[in-house]
This record gives structure tokens, C-alpha cells and sequence, in this order.
């Protein structure tokens, strides 16, 4: 269970232009590939703000809540609700798996020792910048799947994207775009719109689990410094997609998977004991 260290920051005071410059920088990196860039908001909560992991991964998750809500107007204006429509079923099936991997990812974040969930958000970085990686640099076709097959791999993926993203405090984009195109043969930009409809419930249920344990206090002790981290997120999103094609994939998806790497490397350096 928490314990007052992994509750408290490292520091004793956060600042707020320094935390809405940071949420902007990697609201901006997110926003040039189509993305809210909470995986590079974790570790900076970790490293530069020393926030102990579990309070990272809450207040992570409740940026990451306000940036989903921000962008789902925008983007479901993109798409047509007739599009989404035909395909609600993909939603729902990864619904299904998801919402149950949320309440259970969040549930194994709170019981966790500090070292362990330390060593297993590394972990997951490292696998955050290999899906990349492949999401950018490999052509996405389909498995083509019978149908029983498809709702149970639906299932099994919507549970372990559902328990990655309420661990990491991600809206899951990242690996919910390339499953739905993969398992339901979903045209990217659909994909897109569905992902933040599968997102928003999936992070309200893990932002629910949370609020049941003590580690929750973290955020109203530090809702100034969330709220301007969380605006200067959706600002940067906003001009990273502005700033969508102006660096090639080719170039930045590799500089943003080594920083990922870098961040893992840094992250896991905490789970020794004189973290």
C-alpha cells in the first residue's frame, strides 16, 4: 500500500512556470505525432519534479484525463458521428477488456512497493518507445481474424492496454490506434477518434480506483501545480499539431523513442533504496 514517502515530493515546492514550460514541451512532442505525450510527462514528474512513482503516476493520470477531454470535441468533429457509428462495436469490445484492466492496473499500482512499481514503469517505458517505433515505422494491415477470435482478442487487448494505461497514467492512445487498425481493419483516422472513446471510460474507471486509496490525496495537495502542468499540456498539443509533418517521422520518431529509453534508464535508477 502507499506509505507517506511515495505520497510526498521529493521537493518541497513545484513551480508553476516551470511546470506549465514542461507541459507544453511535451505536449508539444505528443502533438506532432498525433499524440498527448503523457508517456514523456511521467518521467519529468519523477525526475525533474521528484515526485515519488505513485504520485507521478496519479497526477499523470489526471493530466492526461483533462488533455482526453480537451481533444475529444476537436477530433470527433473530424470524424463523423455516422463513421464512429459503424464502428461502435469495436469500441465496445475493447471496452470490455479495458475497463476491467483498468480497475486491475490501478489496483496493483496501489498495492506495489515503490521499488517494484519504479522498476515496472521502466519497464513499460522501454515498451512504449519499441509500439513507437513500430506503430511509425511499420505498415499496419490486418489479421483478419474470424469474429469470436476477434472479440476475444479485442478483449484480451482492451485488458492488458486498459492495465498499462492506469499503471502509467496514459490515455493509451499509443497502443489503441494500432490495435484497432490491426484487429478490426479500421481506417487510421477513425482509429484515432475511437482510441479517445475507448480512452475516456477506461481512465475515469483507474482515476476511480485511485480515488478509493490514500495515495489520492497527492492530487488536491498539488492541484495548482496540476492544473497549470495540464494547461500548458493542452496548449502544446495544440501547437504540436499545428506542427504536425514539419519534422520528419523518419527523424523524430527515433529522437522521442531514445528519450524514452533515456527516461526508463533514469526512472528505474530510483527503485535502489536510497530512492
Amino acid at each position: 500500500m502507499a506509505t507517506d514517502k511515495d505520497l510526498a515530493p521529493a521537493r518541497p515546492t513545484h513551480s508553476t512556470p516551470l511546470a506549465f514550460g514542461a507541459g507544453a514541451a511535451i505536449g508539444v512532442l505528443g502533438g506532432m505525432i498525433g499524440l498527448g505525450g503523457a508517456e514523456f510527462r511521467l518521467p519529468l514528474l519523477i525526475s525533474l519534479f521528484g515526485f515519488a512513482a505513485l504520485s507521478a503516476v496519479i497526477l499523470n493520470k489526471a493530466m492526461s484525463l483533462a488533455v482526453v477531454i480537451t481533444a475529444l470535441p476537436a477530433r470527433l468533429a473530424a470524424v463523423s458521428f455516422t463513421d464512429l457509428g459503424a464502428h461502435g462495436t469495436v469500441a465496445i469490445n475493447l471496452l470490455a477488456g479495458s475497463l476491467l484492466g483498468a480497475w486491475a492496473g490501478a489496483s496493483w499500482a496501489v498495492r506495489m512497493r515503490s521499488a517494484t512499481l519504479y522498476k515496472v514503469l521502466a519497464t513499460l517505458m522501454v515498451g512504449m518507445a519499441a509500439a513507437l517505433v513500430l506503430a511509425h515505422t511499420t505498415a499496419l494491415g490486418s489479421l483478419a481474424l474470424p469474429g469470436s477470435v476477434q472479440a476475444v482478442a479485442g478483449v484480451a487487448a482492451g485488458f492488458g492496454i486498459g492495465v498499462v494505461a492506469a499503471i502509467m497514467g496514459v490515455a493509451g492512445g499509443e497502443l489503441l490506434i494500432p490495435t484497432i487498425v490491426l484487429l478490426y481493419s479500421v481506417d487510421i483516422k477513425i482509429a484515432g477518434s475511437l482510441s479517445l472513446l475507448v480512452s475516456l471510460p477506461t481512465m475515469l474507471v483507474a482515476f476511480a480506483r485511485y480515488s478509493r486509496d490514500g495515495s489520492f490525496a497527492v492530487l488536491g495537495a498539488n492541484l495548482r501545480f496540476t492544473a497549470f502542468m495540464a494547461a500548458g499540456s493542452i496548449v502544446g498539443a495544440l501547437l504540436g499539431g499545428l506542427l504536425l509533418g514539419v519534422i520528419p517521422e523518419v527523424v523524430l520518431i527515433p529522437v522521442l523513442a531514445i528519450i524514452l529509453l533515456i527516461s526508463a534508464v533514469k526512472v528505474a535508477r530510483h527503485a535502489t533504496p536510497t530512492a
